[in-house]
């Protein structure tokens, strides 16, 4: 509004691939997941060594990495507390180790402390099967001893809340033999202790329980059905019962990791091999390398980062495609190897902060060297509203020089060098783009602020008299206008009676017929407002409806300013 000083509010992105990777101090609290809310988990100030009584002023604040605030400081006591409660399995995943991590920050002078909050595991999920019911079709002619794969149970927890051991249903004919994966996961081999003779019984239903070691207990179960089949007596064979394979990350996908091959002693459709993945194999390693069922040929089927995961292990299945199939497996181990493709990291740290000379981020830089090899100059693009100040070793702060105006500069790419003082000094940059998002601080703007439109009596009700369009240079809503008639009485008649305006293009319309002899002219005004929070309008656009009995051309422009009509 006219006289009214707008306080503008920048908010600042950082797109940077950090320098050199930094490892200051932490601070490190262990609590159980699921906490309630407003549980208290330790007196931070105390601990950070801060003067309780100057948190507010100095705007403490605490910023977290993950997608929501799980935590949150009391200003007044120090204390840190939690505001949502924590769940270890979907924060975490299946993850041994599960960390928030946390940074707490201050300012006048700005200083930051890292926090990292070990959630520990609680038993509050039970062993679930991926299938509720498993089906095995077994040949009559199987010996006893002979093992089969069966579908592992899974239970979010960790260590001694998850997954401890199996039971089977009593029968005659089968056990189980509980099997420690590498990644110490327990699963169960079916074990066939008796002959089965299919004429005495077809089908045999059978209970998997899996019972998790937590206090107390929880449990899962699942069916497993066998299917007797007819005699179909050589089962397919890997040449060799298991594999281990070492495979470089970012491996081409497509390419070759390793061609399976299985036989069958048998004749016809009795040795075709179908080759397919057990229920052992896990969905991420199927996501990850295709296999052919044709050939037995395993190959990459999405990009491998050793990062995130670094051995694979599976199962494969041969299948016969006699009339009663009969299966083959072997173990398969992929070992990814590292390959040298993550790059040094530097740490910036923003404030939401655009008065001149005040800290907008932080910048810190590091050099594994050692003397002069490792002690570094860091420098900025020139031209620029902007300077790096050191504020402690190898920590800079990136402060504003000059007011930011997006309508005059909507984006700033600062480029950070640094340089060694070795000898030959070695060097790096990286480029950020700080991009300005718009606030609503430009008032809509009509090209002339008084209007005089010609109308021929006995016109058309409805016709299009003139449209009248603004300006506003803001973005987005901020810029989006409608148009408003200023609602007057004339003669007695309400304005909204003569004319209309389309409020999204400011068309003018004529709702009734004019007569020249009993009207000749209507003074009104035209208002402008924007979709911002809070609106602007441009108030006092001013038209004359003049009623000739002839149109005369248009009348000049009227001298500028706020009289109306």
């Amino acid at each position: 509004m006219k006289g009214q000083a707008w306080l503008r509010y920048v908010l600042i992105f950082f797109t940077l691939s950090t320098l050199f990777k930094t490892v200051p101090a932490v601070t490190h609290y262990s609590v159980p997941e699921e906490m309630e809310e407003g549980s208290v988990v330790a007196n931070l100030a105390a601990d950070l060594g801060l003067d309780v009584h100057t948190l507010n002023k100095r705007k403490i604040r605490l910023d977290t990495i993950a997608t929501k605030k799980y935590l949150d400081i009391n200003k007044e006591t120090g204390e840190l507390y939690i505001v949502q409660k924590i769940d270890r399995e979907y924060l975490c995943n299946s993850k041994m180790a599960c960390f928030l991590k946390l940074d707490a920050t201050i300012e006048n002078p700005v200083r930051m402390f890292n926090i990292e909050i070990e959630i520990i595991d609680i038993n509050d999920n039970a062993p679930h099967f991926r299938r509720d019911t498993m089906h095995l079709d077994i040949s009559e002619s199987t010996p006893a001893g002979e093992r089969f794969s069966l579908n592992n149970a899974l239970d979010p927890d960790i260590g001694s809340n998850s997954i401890n051991t199996y039971y089977l249903s009593e029968n005659a004919h089968f056990t189980i033999e509980i099997q420690t994966g590498r990644d110490g996961s327990k699963f169960a081999d079916l074990i066939m202790k008796k002959s089965l003779d299919r004429e005495e019984q077809s089908i045999h239903n059978l209970i998997l329980t899996a019972v998790d070691g937590g206090v107390p207990a929880r449990s899962g179960t699942a069916s497993i059905i066998v299917r007797v089949l007819d005699t179909n007596d050589n089962a397919p064979q890997f040449d060799k019962d298991s594999y281990t394979i070492y495979l470089i990350e970012n491996s081409p996908i497509g390419s070759l990791v390793v061609k399976l091959n299985a036989t069958d002693r048998d004749e016809g459709t009795n040795s075709d091999i179908i080759y397919s993945y057990s229920l052992y194999t896990s969905e991420k390693t199927q996501e990850t390398f295709s296999l052919n069922q044709n050939n037995g040929e395993i190959r990459v089927k999405e990009m491998i980062n050793y990062e995130e995961f670094k051995i694979y292990d599976m199962e494969i299945i041969a299948t016969d495609k006699g009339t009663n199939s009969l299966t083959g497996q072997c173990k398969l181990t992929i070992v990814i190897t590292d390959m040298n493709d993550n790059h040094p990291e530097i740490s910036i740290k923003s404030f939401l902060n655009i008065a001149v000379g005040t800290v907008i981020a932080v910048v810190s830089v590091t050099d594994k060297d050692s003397g002069e090899n490792g002690q570094m100059d860091i420098y900025i693009s020139d031209g620029l509203p902007f300077l790096l100040r050191e504020s402690s070793d190898n920590y800079y702060e990136l402060v504003i020089t000059a007011p930011l105006d997006r309508e005059k500069v909507p984006e700033y790419d600062i480029t950070f060098t640094v340089r060694d003082r070795g000898n030959p000094p070695l060097s790096d940059n990286e480029t950020v783009t700080l991009e300005l998002l718009d606030v609503n601080d430009n008032v809509p703007q009509f090209p002339q602020t008084f209007y005089t439109i010609p109308v021929m009596e006995n016109n058309a009700p409805g016709a299009l008299l003139y449209s009248l369009t603004a300006i506003d240079p803001d973005l987005h809503e901020n810029q989006y206008l409608v148009y408003f008639i200023i609602e007057k009485e004339i003669v007695n008649t309400s304005i909204s009676i003569l004319f209309s305006i389309n409020p999204e293009n400011g068309n003018l319309y004529a709702l009734k017929t004019f007569d020249y002899e009993i009207e000749k002219e209507f003074l009104f005004h035209i208002e402008a407002r924007d979709s911002g929070v809070p609106p602007l309008s441009s108030t006092c656009l001013h038209v004359r409806g003049t009623l000739p009995s002839q149109i005369p051309p248009w009348s000049p422009m009227m001298p500028t300013g706020t009289a109306c009509f």
